[in-house]
């Protein structure tokens, strides 16, 4: 198992051979560096992600000594308060009152009535980009596009949206393998400036009501539909967060993987009807979030191996979208590939509530560029973030 090292950058180049070893020697693995139990093969992270013995906390049940684990540090309370009152680190009841009133934003009704903003503004980007004649595909497009949809879904003053970014990349940093106490201060300064800052903007929308997903959830509550103001909080942040890290880094690694494979970009160029098609694709061939950690509520046993209560199980997407049990020549991007049950949006109750969004901003950037620059071309070799779990590039410099 030497050759799975989430530190190392040869692995962090390219994990995919390492998943395709770890497969071949079976079902599990324990990996002592991170006190994780890893699971590879589509089939068991599938079944996994819907089983209701493992949990995405435990506290609904246990305490942290009952479940033998060290309580976090208290520099780090800003921290977990936020993360741990969001819907995707609870589980029902409260993850279920959350996401149905979350839910009633993302319907397909309201997803659709996105759609010409969605591709108005992917084109507009796209055109400041070729009038400059190239730029960072990620700091132009990818990373703009979907920030601003969920900012103006959520009711962020365009004047305010600049803060975003930085707010959600270190405070995502916290998700990362065994992360470092600088990355952990970080996170917490963070969380306490993104909070106030909420704060505030759901006291001005008690005041002043909008269209907007916070005066959605303060209507809710007040006609007893009961969200704490900290679930707001921490709802709007992961909305913030999960509503655009994972549509940046697909955007850009997804491009990224075309320029390597010139023969797909062609028949992408030649043929606009497999954008669809494409963004699935893109979307498996290099997964944007690799790995999704879930707690052992219950003994389970997986292949013989008892996995014991209060272990965590680190279920990697990655390796489960290149598993050749289910993908035909899984290493091989392949934009006409129909039959594509990727797991990159989860699944079970934890399955991306913007995963509909996801797919127009990706489907609206992607088609914005193949008709504005058809020639847009790689300007140099990029360079990839430091990271494992959230899978990403630091810039794509490309001319057009």
């Amino acid at each position: 198992m030497a050759a799975f090292d989430p530190w190392d950058q040869g692995f962090l180049a390219d994990p995919y051979p390492a998943y395709a070893e770890l497969r071949e020697k079976g079902r599990v693995h324990y990996y002592e560096p991170t006190n994780q139990w890893l699971v590879p093969h589509h089939a068991d992270v599938s079944a996994l992600l819907r089983d209701r013995g493992l949990g995405r906390t435990y506290q609904h049940r246990f305490t942290h000594e009952e479940f033998g684990r060290t309580v976090p540090p208290p520099e780090h309370e800003p921290f977990h308060t936020l993360n741990d009152h969001g819907m995707l680190d609870l589980e029902p009841p409260d993850h279920t009152r959350i996401r149905r009133l979350v839910s009633k934003a993302f319907t397909p009704r309201t997803v659709e009535r996105l759609k010409p903003y969605v591709h108005a503004l992917a084109d507009e980007l796209v055109a400041a980009l070729v009038a400059a004649g190239g730029g960072d595909l990620l700091a132009d497009v990818a990373e703009p596009l979907p920030v601003a949809v969920i900012a103006e879904m959520l009711g962020i003053p365009e004047s305010d949206r600049a803060q975003l970014r930085p707010w959600s990349a270190d405070i995502c940093g916290m998700y990362e393998l065994n992360p470092s106490e600088e990355t952990a201060a970080r996170a917490v300064r963070a969380s306490v400036e993104f909070s106030e800052y909420l704060r505030g903007l759901i006291a001005a929308r008690r005041k002043e009501p909008g269209e907007d997903l916070v005066s959605g959830l303060i209507a809710a509550h007040d006609e007893g539909d009961r969200l704490t103001e900290q679930e707001m909080i921490s709802t709007a942040v992961l909305l913030l967060n999960a509503g655009h890290e994972a549509t940046v880094n697909a955007t850009v690694n997804g491009w990224w993987a075309l320029f390597r494979n010139p023969d797909q970009l062609a028949a992408l160029r030649a043929d606009r009807s497999l954008v669809p098609f494409a963004v699935e694709e893109l979307m498996r061939y290099d997964t944007p979030l690799q790995l999704f950690e879930r707690w052992v509520l219950d003994e389970i046993e997986i292949d013989g191996t008892t996995i014991p209560r209060g272990a965590e199980i680190a279920m990697l997407f990655g390796s489960a979208n290149h598993d050749p049990a289910v993908f035909e020549a899984p290493d091989r991007l392949d934009l006409t590939r129909d039959d594509n049950p990727h797991i990159s949006f989860s699944a079970g109750i934890h399955y991306c509530i913007g995963a509909p969004l996801a797919r127009i901003e990706l489907a609206a950037s992607m088609t914005a560029l193949l008709e504005r620059a058809p020639t847009l071309a790689l300007a140099e070799e990029p360079e990839r973030k430091p990271n494992f779990v959230i899978r990403g590039l630091k810039g794509l410099s490309i001319t057009t």
